[in-house]
């Protein structure tokens, strides 16, 4: 089994402008919050800086005056360092407050944003044709919904926020720095330029790691939900083994990848450290030299600093470099918002190919008329209607079907024939590529979706139940059908008193896609769902007995003979003997239709349909 292509998980460029301004328009509705974020981290970066000037005030003015010559008192000593410290800490409480509010505002707006893309997201797969469901695997959508919208989210709230924050910092350090002693500031910005090559190194090898990452964690993930959902066939088919040796081989990969990531970070970290802490030698090198007056050649001239100046410059030389450090986790943030924002809106702008018109009408007065009239369909989408007609892509080739009101079809014939995309057509899931499918008349282009499928029942031979209820998958959880309609349904189905005999009956839980429930048994109520919510549908059945035992087929039938009643009917089967009693039972061959008639009509032609029911009663007796 080979590893799906991931490539389109990688991203190959650090910054995308066009997709941070799509990312912007999301903060557009909360724009007070981002205002106001702004202002706080402003506010915060002007703060920090203020402890250390605190500090040095009360050095230079009160200590080491006291120290020298002892002109200040005691209590003059006492009252300026208290002073200093209420000044002090009342600052940390309006940092505290400040920072309070500042996170609470960017995670609000943060949590809000990715709220709305993932419903956005969301949404879009809902409207989506289920032709991109069979090329996308479903562990790659799910990755888009949640860990790439965390991904953006991150961006906001840690890579913007830490931007906007550690830009403000590094401002305000740089001027007061420069306004307290230029020389010292100098000094302590010569280790500047080597951080910046220093950092556009490691940001290179940074995003080559992470990418490779990202990658390797999107085929873990496919891998992951492929054996989880296929566990059947592994254990099945004993690959318990294989599949391991699989996953780990990928597991491996992903680890290396992380392990290459782990590398870059432990080198980068501490080259900043390290020039952060030369840049407080500079300082502590130069300043010291002048208080003491050993005064070298070029160097500042003597009694231009003080002890509370060095202080506070050791001091903002080391928070200087934290910002410059943050900053580094910014474009982290930011390769990982841009892959992951460029997946999001590859899926926002995925083209919806079955969409309604502007104009879409509604089906009124409705009869349950079908026509195929000269449909030729493809489930391959590079497949138009100026492909010849010899290519072998074609599913459907030149289907004329017309079935009147009431009337009841069956579709027959080998698998790969065309039955089941002569279903999925009535329903609009595809669009053909040439002739047109015709529902009371109306070309189902040109149907609104929700009102065409409202009147369509489907029954297919791979029922789907969610996690919840019997009674919320029957109604799917909607509050305007009553008790008294569902029960109705199941009676009709006779799968009411199966119901009742369950521990809690119509409320007893059903676990993921039904896991605690037979074949037959989630059969019955998908044929009870299907008459509960479309009651004048037109109803297809697609191989929807192939599942049940005989007792269980035969009550079916019972039932659909009364249901069937009045309603158009198309009915997919292999098993012959479920179909002898509809109208008119058609007969398909690659992709054609070949013969069509009754039940009886047809084995007097002695055709197609005859052979196959010859051999499959051949079959049945050969088994018996």
């Amino acid at each position: 089994m080979t590893a799906p292509d991931q490539s389109g998980d990688a991203f190959q460029k650090g910054f995308d402008a066009q997709l941070t301004r799509r990312i912007f328009v999301y903060l557009k509705p909360y724009v007070p919050l981002v205002v106001a974020g702004v202002v706080l981290a402003l506010l915060i970066a002007v703060a920090q800086p203020m402890f250390a000037l605190i500090q040095r005030h009360a050095i230079d003015t009160y200590l080491v005056p006291f120290e020298r010559d002892r002109t200040l008192t005691t209590e003059t000593l006492y009252r300026g360092l208290m002073v200093a410290a209420l000044g002090y800490m009342a600052l940390k409480v309006v940092e505290f407050c400040l920072t309070y509010a500042f996170t609470l505002a960017i995670g609000y707006l943060g949590q809000n944003v990715l709220r709305d893309i993932r419903g956005d997201v969301f949404t879009k797969l809902q409207r989506l044709h289920l032709a991109y469901f069979d090329q996308n695997p479903v562990g790659r959508l799910i990755t888009r919904v949640t860990s790439d919208v965390d991904a953006i989210n991150q961006f906001i709230t840690g890579g913007l926020v830490s931007l906007i924050q550690s830009t403000f910092l590094i401002v305000a350090y740089v001027i007061i720095m420069l306004r307290v002693n230029w020389q010292l500031a100098l000094i302590s910005f010569t280790v500047l330029p080597i951080l910046y090559f220093a950092t556009n190194f490691f940001r290179a090898r940074l995003r080559d790691a992470f990418r490779m990452t990202r990658t390797q964690q999107a085929i873990v993930n496919t891998k992951l939900n492929e054996n989880i959902t296929g566990m059947l066939t592994v254990q099945l088919f004993g690959r318990e083994n294989r599949s391991a040796l699989d996953f780990d081989q990928s597991n491996r990969s992903l680890l290396t990848a992380n392990v290459n990531s782990v590398k870059w970070f432990s080198l980068f970290m501490p080259v900043v450290a390290v020039l952060g802490q030369v840049a407080v030698a500079l300082v502590l090198y130069f300043a010291s030299r002048n208080i003491l007056g050993n005064n070298v050649a070029g160097s500042v001239a003597a009694g231009a600093f003080t002890i509370g100046t060095l202080y506070a410059f050791v001091q903002w030389t080391q928070q200087l470099f934290q910002p410059i450090q943050d900053l580094a986790d910014v474009f982290n943030n930011l390769q990982a918002a841009m892959a992951s924002s460029e997946r999001i809106f590859g899926v926002l702008d995925t083209e919806e190919e079955v969409a309604d018109k502007p104009d879409a009408k509604a089906l009124n007065n409705f009869e349950g008329s079908v026509s195929f009239e000269g449909v030729w369909f493809s489930y391959d989408q590079t497949v138009t209607a100026d492909t010849p007609a010899t290519d072998d892509r074609w599913i459907l080739r030149g289907i004329d079907l017309h079935i009147q009101p009431g009337e009841s079809v069956a579709l027959v014939g080998a698998t790969g024939a065309g039955k089941t995309s002569v279903t999925a057509l009535v329903s609009r899931f595809y669009d053909v590529q040439r002739g047109a499918v015709k529902v009371d008349g109306e070309d189902v282009r040109d149907l609104a979706q929700y009102d065409l499928r409202r009147h369509v029942g489907v029954v297919l031979q791979d029922v789907f139940l969610f996690a919840g209820t019997i009674e919320g998958n029957l109604t799917l959880n909607s509050p305007d059908i009553s008790h008294e309609r569902v029960v109705e349904a199941c009676q009709y189905v006779g799968v009411h008193d199966y119901i009742l005999s369950l521990p809690e009956g119509y409320q007893t839980e059903v676990r993921e896609r039904g896991a605690t429930l037979s074949t037959g048994q989630k059969q019955l109520l998908a044929f009870a769902r299907a008459l509960i919510q479309n009651p004048d549908i037109l109803l297809v059945l697609d191989e929807a007995t192939a599942n049940v035992d005989t007792e269980t087929e035969l009550r079916i039938q019972h039932a659909l003979q009364k249901v069937m009643l009045g309603r158009t009917s198309i009915i997919i089967a292999h098993r012959l003997s479920t179909i002898e009693g509809c109208d008119r039972i058609v007969v398909m061959r690659k992709g054609r239709i070949v013969e069509q008639g009754s039940h009886r009509e047809l084995l007097q032609k002695g055709g197609y349909y005859a052979r196959l029911h010859r051999l499959q009663y051949a079959q049945g007796d050969a088994a018996d």
